[in-house]
């Protein structure tokens, strides 16, 4: 794409013709060696000029009125020859060609496209005219302006030398004078309805008609695009015309260039379009110019509805963890002047309020001015943050029971007896056996058994307080950390669990089990446990209870 650019950079850049881009606002913001050689204006000093600074003051209101309609959709595009300027104070006699290059929404615009054919020579050839044929004919000549000349009353035409050479006829060969069958032949089959509409209007002289294109096929069998532009110059008593003079450029080079820029426009659109992710395009302010496909479908806004509107109303993220609404990456990166990368806990927040994990980054647009917009880029990763959320959930978790395992249970002991040693907190600790478990295990099976596993596990944490973690660490062995609790709070909830896992009465193919649990407690606080650890200490009080009589809960301490 990059080489694409490159090539139809030079293609612009070597253009015959001078070709400017401006602004929407008429500020030039590029012009082609043709445009500077033509007028003499250097590549500084046409920057910050507009192109009615660039049109002779008799000029002006006509090209300030064609502007105005082409910017306000009256006319898709302008034609029309005017007086420029030179940077050394003369004027300039040009063909302007102006159209608006636009947004798949063709009520706004985006750039203007302005094409300049010096036409001095010709102008003085017209003006010469009144003194000499052969000397105007030589001027046109040397111009590349083919001359034609229609007798509306007798039906007569006049071509010029020019004239034929550009369709490949020979010099001296004559053409019929009625030959107009002939002619439209060879038009080519697309334009021909154009060309028969616009004939009459061009004899009559009507104020809106700018000049006819079209191709017409050379000998050869090859097609040559033509600029036709005639006026009438003489008129009977009624004032009708009788005579129409006019002159035919060969435009085929322009076309060529006009087709690549066109079939360019058409390779970016759809490479865009093709993206799987988002990309929002704005201008300096913030204000969108273009979304693709993927773009519309996360944010629930279609290009037409988005354009034009900021996008801090259509591109709408809060941070996932605190639920705050977070600033438009687009606003940070024109704020900055540089590249901005949010990769996580990001929500977007659509259209249909439905919020989904992206990814993204914005980066500006700049050109030899400064910068002029930004690119927002975003991807959907709700998905893969989903299963990432799930595999990190798995690793924590034991499958079934759904509480924490074993590895987080120990994560979490070790940050209870940093907090009891350094901050002089105390918290209890329950190791939790369950007693006759294993005949239901035998005789009803495993699936019996994980469904009362499932149970138990939903009674501990019924029996705790949210902030306390409990766990499961093996079989049928489970352990509470109870957050900032003395040792009767500890030994009041160890009672309490043995009382509720007592109650339990379990069914299962028609038969009911029953079953109990020891528990032991250890107490963490800022002095060291014993040689056993806080884990042996409450295990060992477990082991103890499983010796008293079961279905009880002791205190190493008290062992």
């Amino acid at each position: 794409m990059d080489r694409n650019k490159s090539i139809l950079a030079k293609i612009v850049d070597n253009a015959a013709i001078g070709m400017v881009i401006a602004g929407m606002d008429g500020h030039l913001r590029y012009g082609n060696r043709a445009f500077i050689e033509m007028l003499g204006y250097g590549a500084e000093a046409y920057q910050g000029l507009s192109i009615l600074d660039l049109v002779h003051e008799d000029d002006t209101g006509a090209a300030r009125l064609q502007l105005d309609r082409l910017t306000r959709g009256e006319v898709d595009d302008y034609r029309a020859e005017h007086r420029f300027r030179h940077a050394d104070g003369s004027a300039l006699w040009v063909t302007v060609a102006v159209s608006a290059l636009r947004p798949e929404d063709p009520q706004e615009p985006l750039y203007l496209i302005v094409q300049i054919t010096n036409i001095e020579l010709q102008k003085r050839a017209e003006e010469a005219l009144a003194y000499s044929e052969s000397r105007w004919n030589f001027a046109l000549e040397s111009a590349g302006q083919g001359v034609w000349d229609h007798d509306i009353v007798n039906d007569t035409m006049f071509y010029s030398r020019m004239w034929r050479i550009m369709r490949g006829i020979p010099p001296d060969e004559a053409v019929p004078q009625d030959h107009l069958p002939e002619w439209l032949s060879r038009i080519h089959p697309d334009d021909l309805a154009h060309v028969t509409t616009n004939m009459r209007r061009q004899d009559e002289g009507k104020d809106d008609f700018e000049g006819l294109e079209y191709r017409e096929r050379r000998r050869d069998g090859s097609y040559v695009w033509i600029l036709s532009r005639g006026k009438p110059v003489e008129w009977d008593a009624e004032g009708n015309p009788i005579r129409t003079l006019g002159t035919d450029t060969d435009i085929t080079r322009l076309k060529t260039i006009e087709a690549e820029l066109a079939a360019e426009k058409e390779r970016l659109r759809i490479t865009l379009e093709a993206i799987g992710d988002g990309m929002i395009s704005t201008d300096a302010l913030g204000n969108i110019l273009f979304m693709n496909a993927s773009a519309q479908a996360l944010t629930g806004y279609s290009a037409a509805e988005a354009t034009g509107r900021s996008v801090r109303e259509i591109f709408a993220i809060r941070n996932e963890m605190t639920g705050l609404v977070e600033e438009c990456p687009v606003a940070v990166c024109l704020a900055q002047d540089g590249p901005v990368h949010i990769e996580d806990d990001m929500v977007l927040v659509g259209r249909d309020g439905i919020g989904r994990d992206i990814r993204c980054s914005s980066a500006p647009v700049r050109d030899n001015r400064g910068v002029i917009g930004a690119v927002l880029v975003f991807q959907d990763v709700t998905h893969s943050r989903a299963l990432q959320r799930q595999l990190t959930h798995s690793a924590n978790h034991d499958d079934l029971t759904g509480l924490p395992n074993r590895a987080a249970f120990d994560r979490a002991l070790n940050g209870a007896i940093a907090t009891a040693r350094d901050g002089n907190r105390q918290h209890g600790l329950l190791y939790i056996d369950l007693d006759r478990f294993k005949p239901v295990n035998d005789t009803a099976g495993h699936a019996a058994g994980d469904a009362l596993l499932k149970q138990v596990a939903q009674t501990i944490r019924g029996c705790c307080r949210s902030h306390d973690i409990a766990a499961r660490v093996g079989g049928d062995e489970f352990t509470v950390l109870l957050q900032d609790s003395l040792a009767a709070s500890a030994k009041t909830t160890a009672d309490k669990i043995v009382r509720a896992i007592t109650a339990l009465a379990f069914s299962w193919a028609g038969q009911t089990y029953r079953i109990g649990a020891s528990i032991g407690i250890a107490t963490i606080g800022a002095g060291p446990a014993s040689p056993l650890g806080f884990m042996g200490e409450a295990d060992a009080a477990c082991y103890a209870a499983k010796a008293g009589g079961r279905g009880i809960a002791i205190a190493f301490r008290d062992i």
